[in-house]
């Protein structure tokens, strides 16, 4: 296998075989249904809920929350495990949904690649270019998966372009499509040579694929009409001598991306991507952590959490944080110091996901992805190590876009309110300010679904009618500086000071004014917008 930084010393097997990646898309590329292939390749699920079938069959794996089912959109990010071949995959769902790229930012910190789906018809869209960025920062190499080739789409050629000039990575195709839309029979493999030919008639089925030798094989006529075979040969051509080669090294660097054409609803082109994700993929890598970086050959164990998901299972108030796994052989029952805390934690029933399906983890290695449940000990950015005080490092919080101040339909309910508020916090569902002068709360989200969400969660899980109101600011500032400093300036600007979930001191204002005049009358503190998740 392919190792980024030649001096690594070789992984242990166990840790070798995994691969951990989350797939990235503009809402309706097809995500959710990709991710329901993946499961039925893996095994792990018998028949894919169809994302537009009727009723219990459309309710889709991955989609556990229930307004989640009703939209038939991905809200928070969940995670998967499964055996394919001789490898394991950790996939991690994220929101397509512009309002919860935070969420979506978070999950990127835990894996190793993104698989990126776009719509043949469509091409490059706006939330595909932001999540590009994100994998940038980070460097993370990149799959790319061209969905819904059975219907009308654009030029292979132009849809390469599109992907190399807004997204700035060299592009080479893994596989080259035949025909597009009604004609679309399949695709011809440009890295194994053979034919990969799709079945219309059944979605769940694997498609065929016939063992070619090049494009002059006359075995290609029996299975190609004359018209399409020319016009293969002629693109693969030009493709061949346009597009560069696949590099493994540079796709590892995060400088270039192999496309694969297919369409996940016919179980079409999905095989051949976890064929490649298994290949040209990277082995669980290295994390930044503070004092030292944390590599996943270690023999002490060490993780982090990215995502905490309160209220997986109506039934029971129970958290789950998900803790990335980043070295050493996990045990059921080690005890693991909370490195925040400096207090130690047995984990006793740490689970592995199968969409909603759990199962308790007897053990995990590094690249894995496992729920602990707890009571809220556990948060995002928390880091859970054998004793060493590391700290995983570079997980944001975003400063929200909109805020809005809210009540319990009940005023004799508003204990139950703070509650619920506090829990959401913690989740990082949403921001939470308690305002210094007067009552109540004022929550900030980064998109407008975001309230809906919060309202039909807090309404379900607690029984809380709420209701939003206007507020008067428009955005929310953390204030950094010396602790004198910030106490002076909070007690100058009262109007406007509250404090997050955390205690933390922030600063809401109405117009960017404030924040300038701020800048100028108060040198030593500093207004920020965005904080890491760890304390």
């Amino acid at each position: 296998m392919l190792d980024t930084q030649t001096n690594r010393p070789e992984l242990p097997p166990e840790i070798a075989r995994r691969r951990t990646f989350a797939i990235i898309s503009h809402p309706d590329a097809g995500k959710t249904t990709l991710t329901e292939k993946f499961l039925l390749y893996g095994g792990a699920i018998q028949m894919a809920g169809q994302v537009r079938a009727k009723g219990e069959a459309r309710r889709t794996r991955s989609d556990f929350m229930q307004m989640e089912k009703d939209r038939g959109i991905s809200v928070s990010a969940s995670a998967m495990s499964f055996d394919f071949g001789t490898f394991r995959f950790n996939l991690v769902d994220t929101p397509g949904h512009s309002d919860f790229s935070e969420d979506t930012y978070r999950t990127l910190t835990a894996v190793d690649a993104a698989v990126m789906v776009i719509d043949g018809a469509k091409g490059v869209e706006s939330q595909t270019q932001k999540l590009f960025e994100v994998c940038r920062l980070r460097d993370l190499p990149i799959l790319t998966f061209c969905n819904k080739m059975d219907r009308e789409s654009r030029d292979t050629f132009d849809i390469i372009d599109e992907i190399q000039e807004n997204l700035a990575i060299d592009v080479t195709p893994a596989s080259w499509p035949i025909g597009v839309g009604r004609d679309f029979l399949g695709t011809y493999d440009m890295l194994n040579d053979r034919l990969e030919l799709m079945d219309r008639a059944d979605r769940n089925v694997v498609a065929e694929s016939v063992q070619i030798d090049g494009l002059d094989d006359p075995k290609l006529a029996d299975h190609v009409p004359e018209h399409l075979l020319e016009q293969l040969r002629e693109e693969v051509e030009m493709a061949k001598e346009l597009l560069p080669a696949l590099d493994p090294q540079a796709v590892l660097e995060g400088h270039m991306t192999p496309i694969w054409f297919g369409s996940a609803i016919n179980s079409f082109g999905v095989k051949e991507l976890m064929d490649g994700i298994g290949t040209y993929g990277p082995q669980p890598q290295v994390q930044n952590a503070e004092p030292r970086k944390i590599a996943p050959e270690e023999k002490k164990v060490a993780g982090f959490v990215f995502k905490v998901q309160a209220n997986m299972d109506p039934k029971h108030r129970d958290r789950v944080a998900f803790v990335r796994m980043a070295s050493g052989h996990f045990k059921r029952g080690m005890k693991l110091t909370h490195v925040r805390t400096k207090k130690p934690m047995a984990i006793s029933n740490p689970v592995l996901f199968l969409a909603s399906d759990r199962e308790l983890a007897e053990e995990a290695w590094a690249g894995d992805i496992i729920g602990i449940p707890n009571h809220g000990q556990l948060r995002i950015g928390d880091t859970l190590t054998e004793g060493e005080a590391l700290r995983v490092s570079g997980i944001p919080s975003f400063a929200p876009e909109l805020l809005q101040g809210i009540r319990a339909g009940d005023p004799l309910k508003a204990k139950h309110l703070e509650k619920a508020l506090m829990q959401f916090a913690e989740e990082g569902a949403a921001k939470v300010f308690k305002p210094m002068i007067g009552s109540g709360f004022i929550v900030g989200v980064v998109g407008q679904l975001q309230f809906e969400v919060l309202a039909s969660r807090i309404e379900m899980e607690y029984g809380l009618p709420v209701r939003f109101e206007q507020s008067q600011f428009t955005s929310a500032r953390w204030v950094h500086g010396e602790r004198q400093a910030v106490e002076n300036f909070a007690d100058l600007n009262k109007q406007h000071i509250s404090y997050d979930n955390d205690g933390d001191v922030v600063f809401l204002t109405r117009l960017q004014w404030d924040i300038d005049r701020v800048a100028r009358d108060y040198p030593d503190v500093t207004l920020s917008a965005t904080k890491e998740m760890m304390v």
